[in-house]
């Protein structure tokens, strides 16, 4: 199942196809199994708006230059063949098509109209959109641009081929205009831009058809980036044992702020009881004791002023995970306990404030992290954050969020939509349960409280920063509309529980 996980760049996918060649699987095969899966696609989405057999059926595939464009070619002869009234419209001229692609307009019989806009006057019961590959690199070309804009307003049904015109398949990005596809068929494995915003939002429901690539091409290719799903981390999973006890699940350790901002760090110390942690002990001024206190029965307390009480503290080596940030206030002491907790042995979370604190010597932050001991470090930035944490870095939200971990050493939690999970070794995993009632205040404490949790029960750095983002999601999904971060926790154990029948 994990194969499935597995998103392919651009780049990725071209040389996926040579070695393909160079194991005598042909590239026109390959685009007339790409053809029939569009063909099925089409016919399904078809079904599924109403159209069935017995009832006259009209598509229309805008096809382009490109291999994409011999993939509308190949499905519009198997739509025919089907009994699927097919009209097919090239935007260029027939001499500029070039191999597989100009053998599979061949290979059609039909006319072949010009397209633009105008053919959109005509209706149709579904438009195949076969006119730009994956790989488009900056905005797209005015008469490309006038098509896709009339696809949009014409309302017809889109099924998108490979993505949707417009949407660049490894970063997501689109540049000026794009198709807004109801469904996308996409081959051997998904994208990142399936999944990062804002592709995502155009691609509509996303399929792949595996088009007889071999798994050994794609063992060798050897991606490193994943949709985050259970199956990429399950088997790492610290469910609980029979004969554990709680000192034996981990004893985490959540750093309060004051008085007045010392909620946040409840909501993620009730995350990180909630997701297994066998104790949990939240370490406040003394001033702020007495009030959480009042909210807290299960989580311990204890009173922690400066650096030297955290280093006391975490020399018990049974505290095995911290967290340091959720409303903790930014200053020297921030930062001096950050640090500290770092060179504790400790895994450690580093959240909110304390990202913010620490991103005016950012250059110590990540010396602290490289040379300290085994257990990871996680960070947790939002944009914002992570702009003032890793000032300039260019590129898409997968690629900043890569060079961040290689650059700092820690695993990097870019939070969003779209959240992007990577670690310094390359690794990384783009998540896409989180609903949008995720955004709202606190929600962020829970989430990182979630991976603190999963740390102290020994999960590894970037297993436990995937496994927790898709159960913040999850829990968020349980709920509804109307969520507010205090609900997160309560709905942890429905979303435990289904994650247990995947076992």
């Amino acid at each position: 199942m994990r194969g499935r996980l597995e998103l392919f760049t651009n780049e990725e996918m071209s040389r996926a196809d040579g070695l393909a060649a160079s194991r005598d699987i042909t590239s026109r095969s390959l685009m007339e199994n790409a053809g029939a899966a569009v063909a099925n696609a089409a016919v399904a989405l078809l079904e599924r708006t109403g159209r069935t057999a017995d009832q006259p059926r009209k598509v229309l595939i805008l096809c382009g230059r490109g291999n994409n464009g011999g993939d509308g070619f190949v499905a519009a002869r198997l739509l025919q063949e089907r009994g699927v009234a097919v009209r097919v419209a090239l935007l260029g001229a027939m001499t500029e098509l070039r191999g597989d692609a100009a053998m599979a307009a061949a290979d059609w019989l039909g006319p072949i109209e010009v397209a633009k806009p105008a053919i959109l006057l005509q209706p149709a019961d579904l438009i195949v959109d076969a006119l730009l590959g994956a790989g488009l690199i900056g905005a797209v070309r005015e008469g490309f641009a006038q098509l896709i804009l009339a696809v949009t307003a014409s309302g017809m049904p889109v099924l998108s081929i490979d993505v949707p015109s417009g949407v660049n398949g490894s970063t997501g990005a689109i540049a000026n205009v794009a198709v807004t596809a109801n469904e996308t068929i996409t081959f051997v494995r998904r994208k990142p831009g399936h999944l990062l915003l804002p592709g995502r939002l155009a691609c509509g429901k996303v399929m792949v058809s595996d088009i007889g690539m071999p798994q050994t091409v794609i063992d060798d290719i050897a991606v490193q980036a994943f949709a985050n799903e259970p199956d990429l981390w399950l088997a790492a999973f610290p469910f609980p044992q029979l004969a554990q006890h709680k000192y034996q699940r981990g004893h985490a350790l959540v750093l309060g702020g004051p008085p007045y901002g010392c909620g946040a760090a409840r909501l993620a110390a009730r995350a990180a009881l909630r997701v297994g942690a066998g104790l949990v002990t939240l370490g406040a001024t003394v001033d702020a004791l007495a009030i959480n206190a009042s909210r807290l029965d299960a989580i311990m307390l204890a009173p922690i002023e400066d650096a030297a009480d955290l280093g006391d503290l975490l020399a018990d080596r049974r505290k095995t995970a911290v967290l340091i940030g959720p409303g903790f206030g930014l200053g020297p002491r921030t930062i001096e306990m950050t640090i500290t907790a770092l060179r504790s042995g400790a895994a450690t979370v580093i959240d909110a404030d304390a990202i913010t604190a620490c991103s005016a010597n950012a250059a110590h932050l990540f010396s602290t992290i490289v040379h300290s001991p085994v257990r990871p470090a996680v960070l947790t930035p939002h944009e914002g954050e992570f702009e003032r944490l890793f000032p300039n870095l260019q590129g898409s939200k997968l690629e900043r969020a890569r060079n961040a971990a290689a650059r700092s050493g820690a695993i990097v939690v870019l939070k969003g939509p779209d959240t992007v999970i990577a670690s310094p070794d390359g690794r990384a995993a783009i998540n896409a349960n989180a609903p949008p009632t995720l955004a709202t205040a606190g929600s962020g404490d829970v989430l990182a409280g979630l991976i603190v949790g999963l740390l102290a029960q020994g999960m590894t750095g970037f297993e436990a920063a995937a496994a927790g983002v898709w159960l913040h999601g999850a829990a968020a999904t349980a709920f509804g509309p109307g969520l507010i971060a205090e609900d997160l926790p309560e709905l942890l154990p429905r979303a435990l529980q289904e994650l247990h029948k995947l076992v």
